[in-house]
């Protein structure tokens, strides 16, 4: 993949590990917030009922978040106390990364006389600035320094099932300012606008529809302009997120700009090995993910374009070469490379290497009819859903999977489900017992108060990214 907009700030996943442990010290000094007002403002009065997600607790208080639904706001209470302990709710518009702009609403403390009290109500997002937020209690008792702090929550506002709260999820690391995820993904940003759109089509809530328009604005003239740069594969994978907003949203321009991807996704193409697209421009390698790609693009394309015969052509060349090339081994596996010298396909295999070529191949077969397309998608999926190399305990996991949530890998994942989710729906439902049972235990086993994912589907959840985020929204959009 390519190595453009790989950065990660430390001090960014520290101050979101902080703010999950419960437990800071010394106090971060409060910043002055402005007022957030969507259905009320901030600084009403609690409301009559309410739910508890997340609770703290600091020699001897408790401190609860409570969660309005109704109204999308929350409060904090400490219960348990003694005059002069305080409390307080901070928000975060980036998923408890930050929280400056939005720290020690309702600042309280407990009177005279009482042991308890709770803080007016703040808003867990600011609709006008689209700021997509989550909330946490916290504080102090009055004669110790010691911080407690709840977990982060939010309301169920654009968030009222396990899909809709993942993709909220991921929009709160969308930075509105350069229309990057978590500021820094070119491909794998490709990939969050996809599953975003999945997410869109699966559950009908389009209320994130703005970040497609403003990544296609922003962006639209960086690297070689219309999301092409000296990577084929990241080409690809803008195609078909702009495949996929046409679909969305029938403007033209998306499809337009994945013509221009597709076309120059051709010009990687030479007769070197008898055919195939490079991976780069330094014509060093040709490797399955890119040439799954072009298969899958030049499918998509064909299919709406009415009397198309070149898109159409490239995607049957495309998937004549690769079986010829040794990718797909004799028990159906897709490893990832062939050698350029003997022409012969080496390397293992990865998730996204089985994922991305069934798509491809269903794609083929909905704009052929090719039976046998179909019938190779499936026998490459039959093999990978039971690969061992590509499960522990018969969930999915990378191949050298770690705990970060950094890189390339985990955004792989993603992209592999994305093909069985698609290839169940062209046989039916024959993956969805596997399907559900990836989502159940990710559900379970690997998810924090707000409905953030981490690396490992099996759990736990050790932390976050867009990566990671996307990942789990493609499995929660193709499971249904």
């Amino acid at each position: 993949m390519s190595t453009f907009w790989r950065r990660r700030t430390a001090t960014g996943l520290g101050a979101l590990l902080l703010a999950t442990a419960g437990l800071l010290s010394p106090a971060r000094p409060a910043t002055a917030a402005a007022d957030v007002c969507n259905l009320h403002c901030d600084g009403r009065a609690p409301a009559a009922t309410s739910r508890v997600p997340v609770t703290a607790a600091l020699y001897g208080r408790t401190f609860r978040l409570h969660i309005s639904d109704a109204d999308t706001m929350g409060w904090g209470s400490v219960d348990g106390g003694q005059a002069g302990d305080e409390v307080w709710v901070d928000r975060s518009f980036d998923g408890g990364r930050s929280w400056s702009t939005g720290s020690a609403l309702g600042r309280t403390a407990v009177p005279a006389g009482a042991t308890g009290t709770r803080t007016t109500m703040a808003n867990v997002d600011d609709w006008v600035a689209r700021g997509v937020g989550v909330l946490r209690a916290c504080g102090k008792a009055g004669d110790r320094p010691e911080i407690a702090c709840t977990a982060w929550a939010r309301s169920t506002w654009n968030a009222g099932d396990r899909r809709t709260a993942a993709a909220t999820a991921l929009m709160m690391r969308f930075d509105q300012g350069n229309a990057m995820f978590d500021s820094n993904g070119w491909w794998t940003g490709a990939n969050a606008v996809t599953a975003l759109i999945d997410n869109m089509r699966v559950t009908g809530m389009r209320s994130y529809e703005y970040a497609v328009t403003a990544t296609y604005d922003r962006l639209i003239n960086e690297r070689q302009g219309q999301f092409r740069n000296e990577y084929s594969d990241d080409t690809g994978w803008w195609a078909l997120a702009w495949i996929a907003a046409y679909d969305l949203t029938g403007n033209a321009r998306y499809l337009n700009t994945a013509r221009a991807g597709a076309d120059h996704m051709h010009t990687f193409w030479d007769s070197r090995c008898g055919g195939g697209v490079y991976w780069r421009t330094d014509r060093a390698a040709k490797d399955a993910i890119s040439n799954s790609l072009y298969i899958q693009v030049n499918a998509a394309l064909a299919q709406r374009l009415a009397g198309d015969t070149t898109y159409r052509a490239r995607a049957q060349a495309g998937w004549t070469w690769f079986q010829g090339t040794g990718m797909i081994t004799a028990d159906n596996t897709v490893i990832n490379h062939i050698d350029l010298t003997t022409c012969r396909g080496v390397s293992g295999p990865l998730t996204y290497t089985q994922g991305v070529l069934v798509n491809g191949l269903v794609q083929l077969n909905r704009l052929t009819g090719d039976a046998g397309a179909l019938a190779a998608a499936r026998r490459i999926a039959d093999a990978a859903t039971v690969n061992t190399h590509l499960h522990r305990d018969g969930i999915v996991r990378e191949p050298g999977e770690t705990d970060s949530c950094s890189g390339d890998a985990p955004s792989w994942k993603g992209a592999y489900v994305r093909g069985i989710g698609v290839l169940n729906q062209a046989t039916g439902g024959a993956y969805t017992a596997y399907l559900k049972r990836q989502v159940d235990t990710m559900y379970a086993a690997n998810r924090n108060s707000f409905d953030a994912y981490g690396p490992h589907w099996a759990g736990p959840f050790v932390g976050t990214s867009h990566l990671c985020q996307q990942s789990a929204l493609d499995l929660l959009n193709a499971a249904g």
